[in-house]
């Protein structure tokens, strides 16, 4: 077994320590009811903003943005602003960080400590427990994301057990048969779906595409055929699974929450890479974090 695969398949046994040692901390930091909030990130810290800022406007606790650390991006007189490093040490993430009005309140979401990020921020909701070995994100974000919605009033308590009885179950996708993947979600699931994707082209440099759910048909599903999975995380519009068989391609339709079906995603990408005789550990041209000169 990879390391990958052991901290995709450690998911369960973190989630139910981030419930129980972290789940006070996280409603003090994520909430913020009322605030003007600004979530940033790179890469799939980038998606958990997405996610997190559609979850917490949705619950109602205020104006939510999420932006890519990397990117300029518009001021709008934010109260406090979440910065997601896994490392702490990603350089796009500190000049963001550094280019702040005085006066806004800093929080951190990271793994490690004593790192650049959490020595810059007013605020550290400490992750350590969920970081990873691999430069494969596979817990970290998970685990986040169950501790945001636990914050902002979802019940989540029945997750844990959930994944670890997912996680037990054989995948069945034929990753000899498949070459194109796909993964659709909406509202908040649409950065699993972008993350999902992305697990694809790390671990297994294979053809991944996320879109919104219901944008899919709007020029993307030309190019489904028969070696294609479209896989939509979260609810599915009744229709849209019929019109994407009609391509040849399979459909997988979730029958887990969104956070567990991100899990088996995970899964995918180190079977994909196993088919294709890489090392998902490994990846290509990557590392842990982003460090520029």
């Amino acid at each position: 077994m990879t390391l990958t695969s052991r901290e995709i398949a450690s998911q369960p046994a973190i989630w139910r320590e981030a419930l129980e040692t972290r789940s006070a901390r996280a409603a003090e930091l994520l909430t913020l009811p009322g605030q003007r909030v600004l979530v940033l990130g790179c890469g799939t810290s980038a998606y958990l903003a997405e996610s997190f800022a559609a979850l917490r406007e949705r619950a109602g606790f205020g104006m939510t943005d999420a932006a890519y650390a990397s990117e300029p991006w518009p001021w709008r007189d934010y109260d406090a602003v979440v910065l997601l490093s896994r490392s702490g040490t990603t350089t796009e993430v500190i000049d963001a960080l550094d280019a702040l009005p005085e006066g806004v309140r800093t929080i951190a979401v990271t793994g490690v400590a004593d790192s650049p990020v959490a020595d810059r921020v007013d605020d550290v909701l400490l992750l350590d427990f969920a970081d990873e070995e691999s430069v494969v994100q596979t817990r970290f974000p998970t685990t986040f994301l169950l501790l945001a919605r636990a914050a902002l009033g979802e019940d989540v308590a029945g997750l844990p057990d959930q994944a670890e009885a997912a996680l037990a179950l054989p995948l069945d996708v034929d990753t000899e048969r498949l070459s194109h993947f796909v993964y659709l979600g909406s509202g908040w699931t649409y950065g699993l779906a972008q993350e999902a994707a992305l697990k694809i082209r790390e671990a297994a440099q294979a053809w991944s595409e996320s879109y919104p759910a219901l944008d899919y048909r709007h020029g993307p599903l030309a190019v489904a055929d028969e070696r294609s999975l479209v896989w939509i995380i979260g609810p599915a519009e009744p229709s849209l699974p019929a019109d994407i068989e009609r391509t040849g391609a399979t459909v997988r339709v979730s029958t887990h929450d969104p956070l567990v079906e991100l899990a088996d995603a995970q899964r995918l990408a180190v079977a994909i890479a196993a088919h294709r005789g890489l090392d998902p550990d490994n990846p290509r041209h990557l590392t842990r974090s982003i460090v520029l000169g």
